[in-house]
């Protein structure tokens, strides 16, 4: 194994995607995008909820309104567990963020030119975020899905099924930093490889809700859109709406990418991870924190702020947390006598927080964005939010599909993650002008 170099960064050759509103390829992600289509469907039925309970909590007294109302993946039932080589029992019995996780790095490997079934034994590592979402009976309870469940729960096997299911050999960590998870991951990955530590690595992120119990959570701290729909940044947005998803990209060193003959997607310019500190409740995002992370990362990819065309925003759509993210969005890309300032957008407009997943689904976004030239539209962002002057930062919200220029050849873009336990996460991708810009 190779440790990376300056000259021989870290690059993105694949990517795989689940998202709502039944999206499973690149080509459907980004048709959604690019047409500004909201993913928001009703709740599932099928998950054995109880939903007659969820949507009477706004009549307590302090709780929020729960819409019926959310950005639900459509097959998160639905698995082949012998295409896998698992027994249908233990697939059962496995946390659906596994099985999830497992068939999206799969789609990821086939879109980088690999054949899945022929890296067994490399050299590569596999990083995925997730968190802990409730899946199944208590495990200390007699059940039908004991014998199971060790590995059925465990966040670890989330990358231990991708590794094990694929026979990598190099590292495998599940990373849980909250919504920064999935980012983080990206970020220790390319760490991993810099360093040796494997030729190539998975990264990504999933989330699916085996309860509702974020619902709950927020719907108790009135954290909760009251309408049924995330309005990043806008005027006016009530709270966040929960979502699922998945996203893994393959990273490589470019001389390796370059060998083999696989496309370059980005360059993974820089990446930083921090985390907010003493001060505020834990919860509560800090805007000095993000500021540090943001300069840091901008240091890292040794690029001036003004280089950057696209920046996909955390953009919660709370009224504590966009505020926040605007002032150091502000402080650090919005300079105000920049000719054209950059675009900001969340996808979270489209199919709501997904959680330890949303910062793939952001990064892949980009990446499609940067594939095809163009810049897709953050919904509800014709009103943005009065809590930003905008009339004195050079930002402005992406309001629709518009041409994306290339400086020298290559497009700019930024993602940003942040947690709820204080852990936030920042990006920084150059993506080459493609020879036939496409969103295959």
């Amino acid at each position: 194994m190779t440790a990376a170099t300056v000259d021989d960064p870290i690059v993105i050759v694949g990517m795989g995607i689940e998202a709502p509103g039944g999206i499973d390829s690149l080509p459907q992600y980004w048709s959604a995008l690019a047409d500004g289509r909201e993913l928001i469907g009703p709740f599932p039925r099928d998950r054995e909820w109880p939903l007659a309970e969820l949507f009477a909590l706004g009549r307590r007294e302090g709780w929020g309104t729960v819409r019926d109302a959310g950005g639900f993946l459509t097959a998160a039932t639905e698995f082949d567990p012998l295409y896998f080589g698992i027994t249908p029992r233990e697939a059962v019995a496995m946390d659906p963020q596994q099985r999830v996780a497992m068939r999206v790095a799969w789609r990821a490997l086939e879109h980088a030119g690999l054949n899945p079934g022929s890296v067994d034994g490399e050299a590569a590592g596999c990083w995925m975020g997730v968190s802990q979402m409730e899946y199944g009976p208590r495990a200390a309870s007699v059940n039908e899905h004991n014998g199971y469940r060790a590995t059925g729960a465990a966040l670890g096997a989330t990358a231990g099924r991708i590794s094990h299911g694929l026979g990598l050999i190099g590292p495998s960590i599940s990373v849980d930093t909250a919504c920064a998870s999935s980012l983080t991951a990206v970020h220790q990955a390319a760490s991993a490889i810099r360093a040796g530590e494997c030729d190539w690595a998975l990264a990504g992120g999933v989330c699916v809700m085996g309860s509702p119990g974020a619902f709950y959570e927020f719907s108790k701290n009135n954290a909760l859109a009251s309408d049924g729909h995330c309005r990043s940044y806008a005027a006016d947005a009530t709270g966040t709406l929960w979502g699922e998803g998945a996203g893994v990209v393959v990273l490589e060193r470019e001389s390796r990418a370059r060998a083999l003959g696989h496309r370059i997607y980005g360059r993974l310019l820089g990446s930083r991870v921090n985390h907010n500190g003493k001060g505020a409740p834990l919860a509560v995002p800090s805007a000095t924190a993000q500021q540090r992370l943001i300069r840091d990362t901008l240091a890292a990819a040794a690029i001036a702020p003004d280089l950057i065309g696209l920046i996909e925003g955390h953009g919660t759509g709370t009224p504590v947390g966009d505020p926040l993210e605007l002032q150091a969005l502000a402080s650090t890309y919005g300079t105000p006598d920049r000719t054209e300032g950059a675009r900001l957008g969340s996808v979270k407009s489209n199919g709501g927080h997904a959680q330890a997943a949303a910062g793939l689904l952001g990064l892949i976004k980009v990446l499609l964005c940067g594939a095809n030239g163009a810049i897709a539209p953050s919904l509800y962002a014709d009103e943005p939010t009065e809590d930003m002057d905008w009339g004195s930062t050079s930002l402005r919200l992406a309001t629709e599909l518009e041409e994306w220029a290339a400086i020298d050849g290559v497009r700019y873009g930024a993602v940003s993650s942040f947690g709820v336990a204080g852990t936030n996460a920042h990006a920084i991708v150059g993506m080459p002008v493609l020879e036939d810009d496409t969103d295959e």
